[in-house]
């Protein structure tokens, strides 16, 4: 079974991609970006399932021309069966199971979130992969969640947004900001040169584990059109100490309810997943606390963070070597819970 060599196939928003993997190492992870939604602000669902169309096939055939294998080489196909947009997911899971049927080999449905838990153990993701339990903060533009990762395939959400994801949060306050979508990188890079504490923000107080991001968005909002009365150029001379104390907030509501949840269910392995993930002043918020907060942290390489073919191939091969498959009358979905 170590042996087995999968490919998978990730279309669940606006990255087409395509990775193989042989045991726990990923061969090759090829993605191609869409960089139509930048003038609209945000995907357009509708042209990130025509890119999709036009991207798949030269993805999947640079991803095993990376890896340097034959396409009858493979054991099984992973596709991302949701969730996500549902015209997106439906370019991948129709050639998913075309070509599985072309090449006469398993076909293996992917959730999408599981997998950006489980991309923690491919094999160069981290020095060691979390032992189980282990808490998860995944967290991306279309999810927030904390996950309590009793198994590879036994999860439990302990807390979730109850409104915006933090990376939604990013590019509607990116985009205050009149900042190009998507805007969380840029937050990320303008925060570097900015002062974290020039401003303060409105926080949640939400009991449980759950998060809100809605408030800070309107904070931020208001805050913004009460400055810009005053001084037309306020965002302007001010938008690196804005970007850091926005960062520095989100971060702060985010950390909070981890250090909370592992506090309490007494869980000392603690990872980070998502697009967001990637967000260096999270990483670094995560290192400088972990001796602390007395954690084994595990951040993801970057290309792991944002959506990837990897992960799910990752995935697949799990539910391959449990025999898991699933057959040509599935079909892709929005919505899949973990």
């Amino acid at each position: 079974m170590s042996d087995s060599i999968i490919l998978g196939i990730e279309s669940s928003c606006d990255d087409t991609s395509a990775a193989i993997i042989k045991g726990n190492s990923i061969l090759s992870n090829i993605a191609a970006n869409q960089a139509i939604h930048k003038e609209y602000g945000g995907v357009v669902p509708e042209l990130a399932s025509r890119a999709h169309q036009q991207n798949i096939i030269p993805v999947v055939e640079k991803s095993f021309s990376k890896a340097n294998i034959q396409q009858n080489a493979i054991s099984a196909i992973g596709f991302t069966r949701g969730p996500g947009l549902l015209g997106s997911l439906l370019v991948g899971t129709s050639f998913a199971k075309s070509l599985a049927m072309s090449l006469n080999v398993p076909l293996i449905e992917v959730n999408h979130l599981q997998a950006h838990i489980l991309a923690h153990f491919i094999e160069d993701a981290n020095p060691v992969p979390p032992a189980f339990p282990f808490l998860c903060l995944t967290v991306s533009g279309g999810h927030t969640m904390i996950v309590l990762v009793k198994d590879y395939f036994d999860m439990e959400i302990i807390g979730k947004t109850i409104d915006d994801a933090a990376g939604e949060a990013f590019d509607k306050i990116g985009k205050i900001f009149d900042l190009d979508y998507p805007a969380g990188p840029i937050i990320d890079r303008l925060a570097k040169e900015g002062n974290p504490d020039a401003f303060k923000f409105n926080k949640p107080k939400l009991e449980n584990y759950d998060y809100s991001f809605s408030g800070i968005k309107t904070s931020v909002l208001y805050f913004i059109q009460k400055e810009v009365r005053k001084n037309p150029d306020f965002i302007k001379e001010n938008l690196n100490d804005l970007c850091a104390s926005v960062q520095k907030s989100i971060i702060e509501i985010l950390m909070n309810k981890l250090e909370k949840a592992a506090k309490d269910l007494k869980v000392n392995e603690v990872a980070i997943a998502g697009g967001v993930s990637a967000n260096s002043a999270l990483r670094k918020t995560m290192e400088d606390n972990k001796e602390r907060l007395g954690w084994n942290i595990y951040i993801p390489k970057f290309e792991y963070t944002t959506d990837n073919a990897a992960m799910i191939a990752m995935v697949a091969k799990l539910k391959f070597e449990r025999g898991e498959f699933t057959d040509l009358r599935t079909s892709a979905t929005a919505k899949y819970d973990l």
